[in-house]
């Protein structure tokens, strides 16, 4: 019975999955046909836990899927596969998971179907192709030149590609999927949004970060990037109407 309610609502798998009822936005990209889809979420907000559940509601009732999960560093990988595993044994679907798993970084389902959780390197995806849904985890920190390499195996199988990431600069291929006004279901949630995190801890954050730092981390704004050596909102401070500047400008 419980599969059968899994597989026609995805929200109610996440539920299940969870322990709690998904957040109006997790509800909604768990339901979600549409094919490219990008979050653009604050530190904090579940978007790492809402996409691994997705990688495993995909792999039970698409069979023979294969699943790609990239994310910039290993223990970034690590730390969505346990996720994964985790969901998978809190479920309880008698799915027996290898010992060899947690080193693999893979599971393998009786139905045929594969999750694969691989670093952001070039060399460790070459070779995979017919990929059913890729998710890339952090993808504002994936260099562009994998996210070129990637994109072709979704070409023969007319996969699924979900980009989550807090923003970092304005700049690479997130940013340019953030702008771009076509080819994406787009899914921006605030620090404000979330009530797990409470008014008083980002008090606290805002209080203790450069403007921009807090704005990029909580706020999901794409702000300079990190080697800039001064921020526009550090030059706008350190300009006064007591300072005159060193060389005039006009007639």
């Amino acid at each position: 019975m419980s599969y059968l309610r899994w597989r026609l609502d995805p929200a109610q798998f996440f539920a299940d999955a969870v322990g709690n009822p998904p957040d109006p936005w997790q509800a909604d990209l768990m339901r979600s046909r549409f094919k490219n889809i990008i979050l653009n979420a604050s530190r904090q907000s579940g978007k790492s836990q809402t996409t691994a559940i997705l990688a495993l509601w995909h792999a039970l009732f698409v069979p023979e899927s294969l699943i790609l999960v990239l994310a910039p560093a290993l223990r970034q990988s690590q730390e969505l596969f346990q996720k994964i595993l985790g969901a998978l044994r809190d479920l309880g679907t008698g799915i027996p998971v290898s010992p060899s798993a947690e080193r693999r970084l893979s599971l393998d389902l009786e139905n045929g179907s594969r999750i694969l959780t691989l670093p952001g390197s070039e060399k460790t995806i070459r070779g995979f192709s017919a990929v059913s849904l890729l998710i890339m985890d952090e993808a504002s920190r994936v260099p562009d030149e994998l996210y070129f390499a990637v994109r072709p195996m979704l070409a023969v199988s007319n996969g699924s590609l979900v980009m989550l990431s807090t923003p970092y600069g304005k700049r690479g291929v997130f940013y340019e999927a953030w702008e771009s006004p076509v080819g994406w279901e787009k899914y921006q949630v605030t620090a404000h949004e979330v009530d797990r995190i409470t008014p008083e801890f980002l008090e606290e954050e805002r209080a203790s970060l450069p403007p921009f730092i807090f704005r990029q981390e909580y706020e999901c704004s794409f702000e300079e990037t990190e080697d800039q050596v001064f921020t526009t909102d550090l030059i706008d401070r350190a300009v006064t109407s007591e300072v005159k500047p060193l060389f005039a400008t006009g007639g």
